[in-house]
């Protein structure tokens, strides 16, 4: 097992975004149509937030995942992006090394983080990432 490998060699490079600005219907456009569970809000490159599968399940009961026909939709035009997303999330640079990657996912109970240098995105790491790169090890 490779000791002191970076995150950069497991996160996923090419991060889908929201702006703050958009509303909360793009962000669960977004969510199903490239089967991802968060997504980072940015100003400019800024991350600013984050929000996810679950903070949108929070506000519709599930329903919008499930397939659920009839769920009252009203509550996304009453909030914004900002009113859900999670301010300020935790980041990591690029350089983190994978294993204090996964004790911040046990300890601060993360599902995914940001991946920032130099104040701007550069991608995304989740614990789906940490898990697949623990299985390659005992291939």
């Amino acid at each position: 097992m490779k000791r002191r490998e970076p995150i950069s060699h497991i996160m996923t490079k090419a991060v889908i975004t929201v702006s703050q600005n958009d509303d909360l219907r793009k962000v669960i456009e977004k969510l199903k149509s490239n089967s991802i569970r968060h997504i980072p809000v940015v100003n400019g490159k800024e991350v600013v937030g984050i929000i996810s599968r679950t903070d949108i399940n929070r506000l519709t009961f599930g329903a919008l995942f499930d397939g659920q026909e009839g769920v009252d939709e009203a509550i996304l035009d009453m909030l914004t992006i900002p009113q859900v997303m999670t301010s300020k999330p935790k980041t990591l640079s690029s350089e983190t090394i994978i294993k204090d990657l996964a004790a911040t996912f046990v300890k601060e109970e993360f599902h995914a983080l940001p991946v920032v240098d130099n104040g701007e995105l550069k991608g995304i790491v989740t614990t789906t990432d940490v898990i697949k790169y623990f299985l390659e090890q005992y291939d």
